[in-house]
């Protein structure tokens, strides 16, 4: 079910620029006449599938933060345009560069990613129902970060029935409350870590790990190596959603091999960055050594997600 790979935290790829800046430029044209009149958080939702329950899940959302009246919303084919022009297929296994870029074409704050189906299932409880479900994944546009997910889903013996539930549940205030609190927050924390970014001094120096064996080797460098590989569970949250994914965590390693800051840098929802974390959190390593001197060191550390076998 997963893999872990001892590796460098790799630098960021470069920018597809010549695509995002069309896109960037023809978006931020609007945004600055936005900007002056509002202070709000501009949110962008992009499509959730092209069925007619997708369309309808995608199109609730904007209408209720519209409704809100908190934040601007972006429009609806601009922002489809913009997600197209840079190669976006619907993923919602993203790294934090990958997000970033995404949200840098959409020239939003925030936006939602999701999909939404209806689909026809049968148990031994009962031979044939409908499962409506949507999956939401709400992203801030500046770090990239997951911050918060859900997967609201009915079942019944009629699609229609399933989906009225479904609908209902999208429209209702309470979900609409809940995700634009996460925004504020976000909105609000990045502020902040923004201030403080500019009026503290260096952080402590930690080693990166080279990019491979070879490199490390020639730099003097052994990676710090874990006493055993633990796996992380594959939570019931997942397994709900039958969900496949890899997930990428940096991690500070210590001279004591204790393991310190940890950061997911490609995320999957569903429970899977929660449960990797937990795991990395009970790793012990041997510390990484240079020239025969134990070292603190940031690693990469992988995780592959696969459905268990029924």
């Amino acid at each position: 079910m997963s893999s872990i790979i001892v590796a460098a935290a790799k630098r960021h790829t470069k920018h597809k620029c010549l695509v995002k800046c069309c896109l960037v430029l023809a978006f931020l044209c609007g945004t600055a006449n936005v900007q002056a009149q509002s202070q709000r958080p501009i949110v962008s939702v992009l499509d959730f599938g092209a069925t007619p329950i997708s369309k309808l899940a995608a199109e609730t959302l904007r209408s209720q933060f519209r409704a809100s009246g908190e934040v601007v919303v972006r429009d609806a084919d601009l922002t489809r345009a913009a997600a197209k022009g840079i190669g976006y297929s619907g993923s919602l296994n993203l790294t934090l560069t990958e997000a970033r870029d995404l949200g840098a074409v959409l020239a939003t704050e925030f936006y939602i990613l999701g999909d939404a189906q209806t689909l026809r299932r049968s148990s031994f409880q009962s031979p044939v129902y409908y499962e409506s479900y949507c999956s939401i994944f709400l992203v801030s546009a500046r770090t990239g970060q997951l911050l918060v997910w859900e997967r609201p889903s009915f079942e019944n013996n009629e699609a229609t029935s399933a989906e009225a539930r479904l609908s209902q549940y999208l429209s209702s205030d309470d979900l609409r409350r809940r995700l634009l609190e996460v925004v504020k927050k976000a909105q609000s924390d990045e502020r902040l870590k923004r201030t403080i970014v500019t009026t503290t001094g260096a952080e402590a120096v930690i080693e990166e790990a080279p990019e491979d064996e070879k490199a490390a080797e020639i730099q003097g460098i052994r990676f710090p190596r874990p006493y055993r590989r633990l796996r992380p569970a594959y939570p019931d949250t997942a397994a709900r959603a039958e969900a496949e994914a890899t997930v990428d965590v940096v991690v500070d390693v210590g001279t004591d091999g204790k393991v310190g800051d940890v950061q997911v840098v490609r995320w999957a929802g569903f429970g899977l960055d929660e449960t990797t974390i937990e795991t990395v959190r009970l790793l012990q390593f041997f510390p990484a050594m240079k020239n025969g001197s134990h070292i603190p060191m940031r690693v990469m550390l992988r995780y592959n997600f696969r459905k268990p076998p029924r």
